[in-house]
């Protein structure tokens, strides 16, 4: 037998099985476009997302013939919502959490029910990123899709309904539409009267572990599945991760390398502090835990970024070499750290400042600059980012003294030596970087009786690979640039303002 995590992410969707001791036994990846059709709009097309699922899902099963998958259960990236019609017709693509055309819409509804009611309601600092006010743009662009809709399903949901059973939502990923009351577990008809959504067109929200259903025999055929297939509800995939990676005790954190960076620590209920300091808080996808939210939307995009822009001479060497891409465009960077300074705001600011308006910049840039300077700007400059955003729990009182990487990026150990040294504490790896579908994992067995408590289930499965540890050397040189890096926002932030205005 196996248990299988499917992981949904803004750029990719990853399905992996592991067995019961949480080795891997097969899985398989697919990286899909972002569509940018218009300046600040980030779409996903559903049904392209789910074709590469269903692909993924028949190559992992195909390797499976003697460990048939017995429960499975999904992370997915936050707020990104498919409309669906009663027929299952989808009525427009999926704005993801980074799309900011709705920030006429996100002022609106802040200015309706004041910033501190909803986060009293919802432990969310508002934003663009969250479903709701990407619905209301639609009200004011596109009404027809409101009046066709009659579900409005997250990935996790989405999926859960493509593989034949109730689109159910856990508390986590509900979280992320700022409809649901942490309070009671449901969604607020407050939020959903402001929103412009009736409850019956959202999920059923559940913890997340609950079994919610088997895939229908035929459909579990033509997926490969052999045998009774349980589906489980999983998680939002930062707190997905977050489990997957062990981080179930305060004190502790995940910081998640993938298309965005985010850091999970875990922490008591929301409270008032975190709002001054743009820090959500929701359930964990470990029943009966919160966890505190930083992090930024532009993460590991940025590499791809260079990818796709500057790195063509990386892209022919991986080529003729037969080398991971990301791995060449690292490793042209020496040992020794930068003077340039990079602002990783490409999609605003993220958590930290919660400025849209904030856009990327290199400062320091010379006759002299290479582009392995700047590779090294994008990989200091996204971890002078977590260094600030650590501070800032801190001083709210969510302690953070153990951090465990996970995602892409952590494959990376120059990478990973720069976050430790920058950041100032040690930073564990563990074996697998896919953490997401492994916590997902996790719940399916639990929910099935494989392991007894989540807790279990992590003692047996997660194993720590190596771990990095700052070098004191370094120290001098990064805090003093870290202060430049916080100070180059500031001096910018009035000229972004005149940017976003069109003030000139």
């Amino acid at each position: 037998m196996s248990l299988m995590g499917i992981d949904v992410g803004t750029t990719g969707c990853k399905v992996v099985a592991f067995d019961e001791s949480g080795a891997v036994l097969a899985q398989a990846g697919r990286e899909y476009p972002l569509l940018n059709p218009n300046p600040g709009w980030y779409e996903l097309d559903p049904e392209q997302v789910w074709s590469y699922i269903s692909e993924c899902l028949r190559a992992v099963n195909a390797q499976l013939r003697h460990d048939p998958v017995t429960a499975l259960s999904l992370s997915s990236q936050g707020e990104a919502m498919v409309p669906l019609a009663k027929d299952g017709t989808i009525l427009a693509n999926s704005p993801i959490s980074s799309d900011t055309r709705n920030a006429k819409q996100t002022a609106e509804m802040e200015a309706a029910l004041g910033t501190e009611r909803i986060f009293k309601l919802t432990g969310q600092p508002m934003s663009t990123i969250y479903t709701l006010p990407k619905i209301l743009w639609w009200r004011d662009n596109a009404p027809e899709i409101l009046d066709r809709t009659w579900k409005y399903l997250c990935y996790v949901d989405y999926v859960a309904y493509k593989l034949g059973v109730e689109p159910v939502i856990d508390y986590s990923m509900a979280a992320r539409t700022l409809a649901f009351d942490y309070r009671t577990e449901d969604w607020s008809e407050e939020l959903l009267a402001a929103g412009h959504v009736r409850r019956d067109q959202l999920a059923r929200p559940l913890p997340s572990g609950e079994i919610i259903g088997e895939i229908p025999g035929s459909l579990a055929d033509e997926l490969g599945f052999s045998g009774s297939v349980k589906v489980v509800t999983g998680g939002h995939d930062q707190p997905a991760g977050a489990l997957g990676a062990g981080v179930l005790q305060t004190g502790t954190a995940m910081l998640a390398i993938g298309t965005t960076e985010a850091l999970v620590a875990v922490t008591e209920k929301p409270r008032r502090q975190m709002l001054d300091h743009h820090v959500p808080c929701y359930h964990h996808a470990a029943p009966g835990h919160f966890i505190a939210l930083s992090g930024n939307q532009t993460g590991g995009r940025l590499l791809r970024w260079y990818r796709d822009e500057l790195g063509a001479a990386e892209r022919a060497i991986a080529d003729e070499t037969d080398r991971d891409v990301y791995e060449v465009i690292i490793g042209q960077i020496d040992e020794a750290p930068g003077d340039m300074v990079l602002l990783p705001y490409f999609v605003g600011s993220g958590a930290l400042h919660n400025d849209p308006s904030a856009t990327g910049v290199i400062l320091g840039l010379s006759f002299d600059s290479s582009r392995a300077d700047i590779v090294r700007a994008i990989l200091e400059g996204l971890t002078y980012e977590q260094a600030l955003c650590i501070r800032s729990l801190n001083e709210i009182g969510v302690e953070v003294n153990q951090i465990t990487a996970i995602g892409g990026g952590s494959r990376s150990e120059r990478w990973m030596q720069i976050k430790s040294d920058i950041i100032n504490l040690p930073i564990s790896v563990i074996h697998t970087s896919e953490a997401a579908s492994l916590g997902v994992a996790m719940l399916a067995g639990c929910a099935t009786g494989v392991y007894s408590s989540l807790e279990d289930a992590a003692e047996q499965l997660i194993k720590v690979r190596k771990t990095f540890y700052p070098r004191a050397e370094r120290l001098s040189h990064y805090q003093g640039q870290l202060t430049i890096f916080a100070d180059l926002y500031e001096a910018l932030r009035p000229i972004y303002q005149t940017m976003a205005a069109g003030d000139f």
